[in-house]
């Protein structure tokens, strides 16, 4: 836990290898360590130093400016750029959101968070900001680079503003489609979910929140009980699991009459494709253009 490579280091940060090694060279910006082989790997200080810049690279500092600054400095220009009138980017948002969350700072989180729902409105902080920092937070997890705590703090974090701006939300129109949320057994990481949610919400139809680790019994109850129209089910797995792919051909046979989405990191392996009412959504694209076919199939 808490050790990376320098291709690690690229995927979180947004920034090439190349990139990341000529900082080092010309600004000392970063000091890993080497293995036995001689390979670069990197501690949790010096990804979030290396974030810590890449944001501040974002909000229009130069990287010789920053790349030689001690990490003191860097955290004073950080809390002194944010603010409506800063000129960050979306990458600024991202590269703090997750500093942030490995740093267990909730306080900054929060504040990053504030800001950057005060500048995008809260639908395309979930898409240009939220999604992005949630993909490669999403790699950290696969990868094993951050603990299970670190994703129990961010969620709560996100499960705490996220239903907070549904609470906040107008009533669906009564005749909208009802969509039904889960996540399969033995899923957790509930983020995903949660933010398609909010997006479904904010569409104006209806959704059902069933959260983490739902038997098929249960959603079979929950179907005769609610009759949704549509189900979305998240998977972070890189290819789909024997389990997960008869749990799904079980769906599929047993409520003919529902459209049926799979969303996360899903693959499309053979054993899946007979699937026919199974709907692959890459990205929030796909997912606005199912709302949007929602909104067509009613009027």
């Amino acid at each position: 836990m808490g050790l990376y490579s320098i291709s690690h280091l690229s995927r979180f940060s947004g920034i090439k290898p190349h990139t990341i090694r000529a900082w080092e060279a010309r600004y000392k910006a970063l000091t890993p360590s080497r293995s036995s082989g001689n390979t670069r790997f990197y501690d949790n200080a010096q990804m979030k130093r290396l974030l810590n810049m890449v944001s501040l690279v974002n909000a229009g500092y130069r990287a010789s400016e920053v790349g030689s600054m001690p990490d003191d400095k860097l955290h004073h220009l950080l809390e002194s750029i944010v603010g409506p009138r800063c000129n960050a980017t979306e990458e600024y948002f991202i590269s703090q959101l997750i500093a942030a969350g490995l740093s267990y700072d909730d306080t900054r989180f929060e504040e990053i968070l504030g800001h950057c729902i005060s500048r995008y409105r809260l639908k395309n902080t979930y898409r240009f900001v939220l999604l992005p920092m949630l993909e490669r937070i999403g790699l950290l997890w696969r990868c094993d680079k951050a603990s299970p705590a670190h994703e129990h703090f961010v969620s709560n974090l996100l499960r705490k503003k996220l239903f907070a701006s549904v609470d906040s939300l107008s009533p669906a129109h009564p005749d909208a489609d009802r969509w039904l949320l889960l996540l399969p057994e033995n899923e957790f990481h509930e983020l995903g979910l949660l933010l398609a949610y909010n997006i479904i919400r904010l569409s104006g139809q209806k959704a059902v929140y069933l959260g983490a680790n739902v038997p098929f019994a249960s959603i079979t109850s929950a179907i005769r009980e609610i009759s949704p129209d549509r189900l979305l089910i998240f998977t972070l797995q890189p290819e789909l699991s024997k389990p997960l792919a008869s749990y799904l051909k079980d769906l599929d046979r047993s409520f003919p009459g529902k459209r049926i989405y799979l969303a996360g990191n899903p693959a499309r392996p053979a054993d899946a494709s007979g699937c026919r009412n199974i709907h692959w959504l890459n990205n929030v694209e796909d997912l606005t253009r199912a709302l949007n076919d929602s909104d067509l199939a009613r009027a």
